[in-house]
């Protein structure tokens, strides 16, 4: 039988981060159904550290995690993020909000920073200067590998059947064994409804969205070009090594499953971009999809069930897991370890039982 204090299931970057702060004052063992860590989303991520992305709940949170992104030291690289407006969409006279970075550009300043955009789209533009590029899986082996060298287990290809509370510690069934611990962190991703209810505890209505994003054959694109996207999100392009990694930005309901790309979003993310620009894309050299997972208020979740203190939420991150990923991890351990004290009121699981 394996043994610790704490079970977290889930090596992707919420749960490699649960772990290593748990690990400073706890015994660790990490669970994770698939043959490597961040087989799913972290590993499919192209994520980017936004301060005005996210919401007024998840703001906080980004603002919190970035003395971390600091103290490594190698993990963003400078990349402005250039926000378009559809000319033909309704999104006229946006203005930037109460608190966030993005300032508004000329037409002439956004050619500067992008000059194969079509002169229409420059109408309105915005930029955050300050956005970054993040080494995503930097991130996952820092936490990872912290974790290791303060003892945590991890025990891959390894599935968490059923559990239930015994002689007052969780007795989990997996396929490598029984597991006893006294607190179990559900940090699945698109699997922690499953998760939850495998071990007894109501799900919060948890929706994986599936998010396409490819590599388009372009091999003269400026490396200093920004993250560009509209404001209705739908779609984003920047520079990735020889071409251009693309998106349509696609948020597709579907059940937790291995996410491929399908043809026709791939096609949608080239004529969205074709559009925008004077680029005329016509083929990719690969491309892939991930589960972007919500809540049904789409802000974050974490901190202990009611119904049973012992289990401790950490999911519902979406698009914005991996630039809020350390304070989330540090409010998660710090709920099992020391209680609710740290978790804001609008980040617990308390408000989806309430309603």
């Amino acid at each position: 039988m394996i043994e610790a204090d704490v079970a977290v299931i889930g090596a992707g970057i919420a749960g490699v981060g649960a772990a290593y702060e748990l690990s400073a004052s706890a015994s660790v063992v990490l669970l994770e159904q698939e043959r490597e860590p961040a087989y799913h989303t972290t590993g499919r991520s192209a994520a980017m550290f936004l301060t005005s992305y996210g919401g007024e709940r998840v703001g906080p949170l980004t603002a919190a995690s970035r003395p971390v992104f600091d103290r490594v030291g190698t993990l963003l690289r400078p990349r402005p993020w250039l926000v378009l407006r559809d000319p033909a969409g309704p999104d006229g006279g946006h203005e930037a909000a109460d608190g966030d970075s993005l300032e508004p550009l000329s037409p002439a300043e956004a050619l500067a920073l992008c000059p194969v955009l079509r002169p229409e789209w420059t109408e309105g533009a915005m930029l955050e200067r300050s956005a970054q590029e993040i080494d995503v899986l930097g991130l996952h082996q820092h936490f990872l590998g912290g974790a290791r060298r303060r003892g945590v287990r991890v025990h891959l290809s390894t599935e968490v059947l059923a559990g239930h509370r015994d002689r007052g510690s969780w007795l989990l069934d997996t396929t490598a064994g029984p597991v006893r611990v006294a607190a179990v962190v559900d940090a699945a991703g698109a699997w922690a409804d499953v998760i939850a209810t495998r071990l007894g505890i109501e799900p919060i209505g948890l929706t994986p969205l599936v998010r396409t994003a490819a590599v388009a054959r372009y091999s003269a694109a400026d490396q200093n070009w920004p993250l560009v996207g509209d404001l209705a999100e739908t779609f984003y392009f920047r520079p990735e090594g020889q071409g251009l990694l693309i998106s349509p930005a696609d948020e597709t309901p579907a059940d937790p499953h291995d996410a491929r790309a399908e043809e026709l979003a791939v096609a949608l993310a080239l004529e969205r971009v074709n559009a925008a620009t004077t680029l005329g894309l016509r083929s990719v050299s690969t491309a892939w999809a991930g589960l972007r997972t919500f809540t049904p208020d789409r802000d974050p979740v974490v901190g202990p069930d009611p119904a049973e203190p012992s289990f401790c939420w950490l999911a519902g991150q979406g698009g914005f897991g991996i630039q809020t990923a350390p304070e989330l991890s540090r409010l998660a351990a710090s709920a099992v370890l020391n209680g609710t004290g740290e978790i804001p009121e609008a980040l617990s699981v308390a408000r989806f039982r309430d309603a």
